[in-house]
Formats: C-alpha cells, sequence, structure tokens
C-alpha cells in the first residue's frame, strides 16, 4: 500500500507539471471557443466512432477464443462479457485493474490463472506488433507523413520500433525453443536475491512459454495476426471518426496520420491516474497542437472527447455487465493480484 501511495504521488507530481507548463503557454486560452467547437461536432460520426471502438473489443474475445482452442471449445459471446468488465476495470482503477480480465475468463472457463495470465502476456506480443505494422507504415510508405512537423523525429522512433519488435519476436521465439531451461537457471541464479526475485521472474517465463503454446498451428497464427491488424485498424478508425468530427480545419487528415496520433497516447498512458487518466489526454493534445497545427482550444476538445470515446465509452457497458454477474470490480481486482500472488509463491515441482 506504501509502495502504491508513493507511485500514485509522484505520478500526481509529474502530471501536475505538465498540466502547469501546458496550461501556462495558453494565457489566452478562449473557454467559449472550447465549448462552442465541442458542441458543434458532428454526433454520427461520434456515433460511428463508438460503434468501432466496441467492435475491437469484440475482436479481442474472439482472438481470446483462439488462444483457448487446445484447451477450452467456447464462444466468442461468452468472452465479451469478460472483456467488457475486465476493461472497465482498466479504466476505473488503472494498472490494479489489468488483471481482472484473465481472472474472470480463468474463473469462467474453470482454468488455472496462471494460464491466462500466459494468454494475457502473448497478447501483449500481438498487439504491439499490430500497432507497430500500422506505425511503420504509416512513418515509411505514406508520403503524406512526409511533410509533417518533427517527421525526422518519427523516422527515428520508426527505426526504434522495427528493433523493439524484432527483439521481442527473438525473445518470444528463444523462449518457446528453450524457455524450461531458461527458467531454471534464472531461478539458480538469481536464487539469493532479495524478495525471491528468480524465482518470480523464473515464474513469469514459465507463463509466457505456457502462452505460447497456445497458438497451436500456423492457421491459427495467421487468424491472430490478421484479428490484431483489424482490430487496431478499427481503432484507428475510431480514431479518425473522431477527428472528422469537427468538420474542415487542422484536424481533417489522411488516415496515415492517426497511427502517430495513437502512439503520443500509448505513451501518455504510461503516466496517468486511474479513472482520471491526465498523461494519455496531455500528450494528445500536444500532439494535436504542435504537430497538426490545431488551435489550444481546438486540441484541448479533441484530446478529451477522443479519451472519452476510445477509453471511458466502455464504462457504462462494463458497470451493467459488473451488476449482472454480481461482481464488484474492487474486489476482482484485488482478488485476481490475491492468485497471482498465491501463485508467484507456489515452490515448482517436477
Amino acid at each position: 500500500m506504501k509502495k502504491r501511495t508513493l507511485v500514485y504521488g509522484i505520478i500526481v507530481a509529474v502530471l501536475a507539471a505538465l498540466v502547469y507548463v501546458q496550461f501556462r503557454s495558453w494565457r489566452n486560452f478562449d473557454w467559449s471557443a472550447f465549448w462552442s467547437q465541442t458542441r458543434q461536432v458532428d454526433k454520427l460520426q461520434i456515433l460511428g466512432g463508438l460503434i468501432l471502438i466496441y467492435l475491437a473489443y469484440v475482436m479481442r474475445a474472439i482472438r481470446w477464443k483462439i488462444f483457448l482452442r487446445p484447451v477450452r471449445q467456447t464462444s466468442s459471446i461468452g468472452l465479451v462479457t469478460p472483456t467488457v468488465i475486465g476493461f472497465t476495470g482498466l479504466a476505473l482503477l488503472g494498472r490494479p485493474g489489468e488483471l481482472i480480465r484473465p481472472y474472470l475468463i480463468a474463473r469462467q472457463q474453470k482454468l488455472t490463472f496462471s494460464s491466462q495470465l500466459a494468454v494475457w502476456a502473448v497478447e501483449r506480443i500481438f498487439d504491439i506488433g499490430a500497432f507497430a505494422l500500422l506505425l511503420i507504415s504509416a512513418i515509411f510508405l505514406t508520403p503524406a507523413t512526409r511533410t509533417l512537423p518533427f517527421y525526422d523525429r518519427f523516422r527515428t522512433g520508426g527505426f526504434a520500433i522495427v528493433g523493439l519488435v524484432a527483439g521481442l519476436i527473438a525473445v518470444a521465439m528463444f523462449i518457446h525453443w528453450k524457455g524450461d531451461a531458461s527458467a531454471n537457471w534464472i531461478e539458480r541464479r538469481f536464487s539469493h536475491l532479495a524478495s525471491n526475485f528468480g524465482h518470480h521472474l523464473a515464474v513469469r517465463i514459465r507463463e509466457f512459454r505456457g502462452g505460447l503454446n497456445t497458438i497451436h498451428s500456423f492457421a491459427a497464427l495467421v487468424q491472430l495476426v490478421m484479428i490484431s491488424v483489424t482490430m487496431w485498424i478499427a481503432i484507428a478508425l475510431t480514431y479518425w471518426e473522431v477527428m472528422r468530427s469537427y468538420g474542415a480545419g487542422p484536424l481533417d487528415r489522411p488516415l496515415s496520420h492517426v497511427p502517430l496520433l495513437m502512439a503520443s497516447s500509448m505513451v501518455g498512458s504510461l503516466i496517468q491516474l486511474p479513472g482520471v487518466g491526465g498523461g494519455s489526454q496531455l500528450a494528445t493534445i500536444s500532439t494535436l497542437q504542435h504537430v497538426f497545427g490545431a488551435p489550444p482550444e481546438l486540441a484541448a476538445s479533441c484530446g478529451i472527447l477522443l479519451w472519452l470515446v476510445t477509453f471511458v465509452s466502455i464504462v457504462p457497458a462494463g458497470l451493467i455487465l459488473a451488476h449482472r454477474q454480481r461482481v464488484s470490480l474492487r474486489d476482482l481486482s484485488h482478488q485476481s493480484q490475491i492468485n497471482d500472488d498465491a501463485e508467484m509463491q507456489t515452490p515448482r515441482t517436477g
């Protein structure tokens, strides 16, 4: 608890500094223009964005069904509820809510929590790879992005992403082939460190290797890649619909510009408070203003609306489903953490 309080304190301090710097540069911020531009958005395009983002959640459920095929035959519809509740927990509780989704699926499908944590870890690789494909295509293959300010920095970032994805693939392949032996070596090598560091790291490696084993065929791999890329295209189209809802102007951009905005939002999301956000919105607003040339009022309006549509819009559906399931998000988060800690402490047998 003390560690979490310290982390949140640091985040609050960083966000306060960023907000101060941001609004100090907006000495003549026109609040009437902000509200006017927000009220005049095209409601049908916002609705289109909401439909697309909900479709992305359904695709996440379909992807998890493919991961489960070797051990469970289940329906994608049955996995939508834990997916929606899980992302609602993430939106309201922050990082402590991340484990709700694998915990609920494990309980629903009568599987071990560690097995679904493994799926969750492998899912992150597909997310990173699919989004990286969109971002790299936007940076290197689309002439329209070359006219943007700071394009040289985007290109440098693109090379870094290529290296990151290549490294992740290499690590995944190594763990798939030598994961158990590597985990055993790490467990022995770092067993003397405090907090059972070697054991904990070995457990994560074995979990990840188990998750890779859920990709049971080449056909399944192709399906997972296609669903992941399609899902991230749907998310990009959501961003695009929200931006275009403001009509002609600096936000009326080609679709190839959108992954750059998404990337800034993801970087900003590393520094944010549960249920409040902060970092994501500030990063998005800054990119809209300094890269896309939007006035401060328009950038702030669009940045907040993007956060509401892409991140917060799942909350009403998630709360309704949680009520119907008679579950508490905080209790689920607490129980999932207890299960994770218990499995981390369980000694390996055999």
